[in-house]
């Protein structure tokens, strides 16, 4: 069985294109073109050709085009015949290329539709964006997906492995052959996020068929004692994520989740919730690799529509098909420790509901026994949906608030009803849970989960101890402010395993539901041309903010005080703020032009004090509280620097920020210095002094050009702008932007970036 690349020689709507290919992200966005949850980017047909031939040597095989993700309602036709369909655009799914012109051409004809919009409360993209990969599998042989391994004992370490025809594995040396058998491997290193060991186990059968599987060795447990991997006490410091890579839109490319993970996991975190669809592909083998737990989700909506013309119309035909497609995808993935079937539902108020939760709650049991099933509950959310005050029901249950609103003739957004209801309440949402009444309600779906994840619902963390003593929950999704008292309460309660923030990343569409605006109107669904949600602690540049720091002060992985400053660059203006942004302070003291404006630094600690000073000079000595402490002074350029102090007054660390001097330039700086032709490099580019010091108020419009390789996307955080990614052309934001590039042929790659006046510029070393 081989896998082979079906990625190139395409047209979309006749233009040529590489796969995986976001058709979305190029079209014209205007304040009439959608609503700010789709980040007001029209929708549309994109058909998809490709022209090809078969070699002999396929003659005969069985082949396989396997689709990892066509968003959405994809239509498969191989020389006008249809021989694939496929609603969902988060799952993958295969089509058989039977029937062939064998002597000739061949056309693929795919074609997506996502012309009706609103069909999700965040950007989407549109097309065939993640890869296609086409499978040549013998007649009588194995086929993608079809061996399963699974862990049976840790010591010694036992693998499972399954198949549906007769095979002989190798793993470590060890042997085993058969339908059903189990490899025993002898001093096994183990798999887990802090030690992610890989091994290839390779699997043959008599006629010669063969293939590898990359997979880590690990045991899940779990009880209201806690979450083991591998029979240690496991604590999730988690952070939810959608699917878009920023500039380069919903197309999914292995280096982009693979530098994704790799950001997220040096700034402290161990395990992402892919909300709220299943990840890609390219992120879960990342996963693997670097060692990262993934809580799997299926569905941001069942039965219920939350937008008009959402999956929620294709539920009732797809539901078990889809989550069968995750799980037999993931199953062999060591870093996937979590099914999830939904994000938000409100089907489970009612009894027809917990018995939809039931049977995909039986499906993934019959799938896969080894992990907990879980589910991001909203308890105010079914609290409401009992009483008939459904939340997110598009154009069947409407609020005052969502009525107002568009009497206003303010965008329509299926969020919209939510938002403004947890900005009223704030953070006072997270005891929206903890009535009787609820928890009664809610009992029947939740005692069915392996495992419960509460979305807002912290004050529920002391009760269940009480009320559940056997239930094991975790904060499926918090509010990044709250993450001290979070993190507090999951090392109190043993049944509480962790928790995931909104949002680990920043994301497209759901337009400024986490911003801070300093040009006013309210803090959620912003209006055009507003386009990022602003909730993420690392931007979409991969740039981490203060908050994103202060996660890693209380989950006691920092040694160093951090320091964050708000930006001081708007002086007298009070912005309007986000309840899922506690703050707006970035780790930057260069603020070109603000001498003497008010300043407001946030220093984090989990030490008992800390001092601030402003080149040398104190200004002043502060106890923590819940590792933060804020000083108020005026700015100047210099050094600021943080000292930690201990309980008997010892110094135990420090950190500073500095300015950049008045001689900026433009710099570029490619994070490879060398790649393979093809490959995705990202190149980070930025306002700075020679020293490499970003300023962050002396933003300029850049232009990036690329020598030997494709531009495919340069831009930066600002999450309001008219600017588009596609166009070569960006304003810096805070100083930094980004360009991500593909290489070209073997030679160098050269990569300027330039404003007019100055031009900074890069080599890469193209080696094949």
């Amino acid at each position: 069985m081989q896998k082979l690349s079906f990625n190139e020689h395409w047209t979309c709507n006749q233009i040529p294109v590489t796969l995986p290919h976001d058709a979305q992200i190029g079209e014209k966005r205007s304040r009439d073109a959608s609503d700010g949850g789709h980040g007001y980017f029209p929708g549309g047909v994109y058909t998809y050709e490709k022209i090809f031939t078969i070699p002999e040597a396929f003659r005969g095989k069985v082949l396989l085009l396997e689709f990892e993700g066509v968003y959405r309602n994809a239509v498969v036709s191989l020389n006008g015949r249809e021989i694939a369909r496929h609603a969902y655009g988060y799952t993958g799914f295969f089509a058989e290329l039977a029937e062939l012109n064998e002597s000739g051409e061949n056309r693929l004809t795919v074609t997506a539709d996502n012309s009706e919009l609103p069909n999700s409360r965040w950007y989407t993209g549109s097309g065939i964006w993640r890869p296609v990969w086409l499978w040549i599998c013998e007649p009588d042989g194995l086929r993608p997906r079809s061996v399963k391994l699974s862990t049976i004992s840790l010591n010694p370490a036992a693998v499972r492995v399954e198949s549906p025809v007769p095979v002989t594995a190798e793993l470590s040396g060890q042997r085993g052959e058969g339908t059903d058998f189990t490899v025993t491997i002898p001093d096994a290193k183990l798999w887990s996020a802090e030690h992610p060991n890989l091994y290839e186990v390779k699997i043959r059968t008599a006629g010669g068929d063969a293939y590898e599987i990359p997979f880590g060795i690990r045991k899940l447990e779990w009880s209201n004692k806690g979450f083991f991997v591998n029979g240690e006490d496991t604590l999730l410091r988690g952070g939810c994520v959608h699917h878009d890579n920023g500039v380069l839109g919903a197309a999914t490319y292995a280096e982009s989740e693979e530098r994704r993970v790799r950001i997220l996991k040096e700034n402290g975190f161990n395990a992402i919730r892919s909300s709220h669809n299943p990840a890609s592909t390219a992120l879960i083998e990342a996963c693997d690799r670097l060692g990262m737990y993934v809580m799997d989700e299926t569905f941001d909506m069942w039965y219920n529509r939350k937008t008009k013309f959402d999956y929620g119309r294709d539920f009732a035909d797809n539901w078990e098909s889809d989550v069968t497609a995750m799980a037999e995808r993931d199953y062999n993935h060591p870093s996937v420790v979590l099914w999830s079937i939904g994000n938000e539902v409100a089907e489970p108020a009612e009894q027809k509901g917990v018995e939809a939760g039931g049977r995909m709650i039986d499906l993934l049991h019959a799938l896969d026994p080894s992990r907990p099933v879980t589910c991001g509950v909203n308890l105010m959310i079914l609290g409401r949906a009992a009483k008939g005050q459904g939340i997110y029901r598009d154009g069947e249950q409407k609020t005052a608030g969502t009525r107002q609103a568009e009497e206003k003739g303010e965008p329509k957004n299926a969020s919209l009803a939510f938002n403004i209801m947890a900005s009223l309440i704030g953070t006072g949402m997270n005891k929206g849970g903890n009535s009787k009444k609820v928890d009664a309600l809610s009992s029947p779906f939740c005692g069915a989960l392996d495992m419960v994840g509460y979305n807002y619902g912290s004050g529920r963390y002391p009760l269940d101890g009480r009320v559940h003593p056997d239930r094991v929950i975790f904060g499926s999704e918090t509010f990044p402010q709250d993450i001290y008292k979070n993190w507090q309460a999951v090392k109190k309660y043993l049944y509480l395993v962790g928790d995931f923030m909104w949002t680990a990343w920043d994301y497209l569409g759901e337009a400024g539901l986490g911003a801070w605006s300093y040009t006013g109107g309210m803090p959620f669904n912003r209006p055009y041309p507003w386009l990022l949600a602003g909730a993420g602690v690392i931007d979409i540049t991969g740039t981490p903010d203060a908050s994103c720091k202060y996660a890693a002060v209380v989950w006691g992985l920092e040694k160093n005080p951090v320091i964050g400053v708000k930006p001081v660059n708007h002086p007298g203006v009070r912005p309007s703020k986000s309840v899922w942004r506690g703050t707006n302070a970035i780790l930057s003291w260069s603020w070109n032009g603000c001498e003497g404006n008010r300043a407001e630094v946030e220093v984090y600690s989990d030490q008992p004090a800390v001092e601030l000073f402003l080149n040398g000079k104190s200004c002043g000595k502060k106890k923590m509280k819940e590792c933060r402490a804020v000083f108020k002074l005026k700015y100047a350029p210099g050094t600021l620097e943080a000292v930690s102090y201990d309980a008997s007054g010892h110094e135990t660390g420090r950190r500073a920020l500095k300015s950049a001097d008045k001689d900026l330039r433009i710099g570029v700086h490619p994070e490879k210095a060398a790649a393979k032709p093809g490959e995705i490099v990202y190149v980070p580019v930025n306002i700075e002094d020679r020293a490499g010091i970003v300023e962050s108020n002396a933003d300029r419009r850049l232009t990036v050009t690329v020598e030997n390789g494709e531009l495919l996307g340069f831009g930066s955080a600002n999450p309001c702008t008219e600017e588009r990614y596609t166009d070569g052309a960006f304003t810096t934001y805070y100083g930094r932007a980004l360009a991500v590039v593909r290489t070209g042929q073997s030679g160098k790659l050269t990569v300027t970036a330039a404003d007019g006046k100055q031009a900074g510029r890069a080599e890469i070393d193209v080696k094949a």
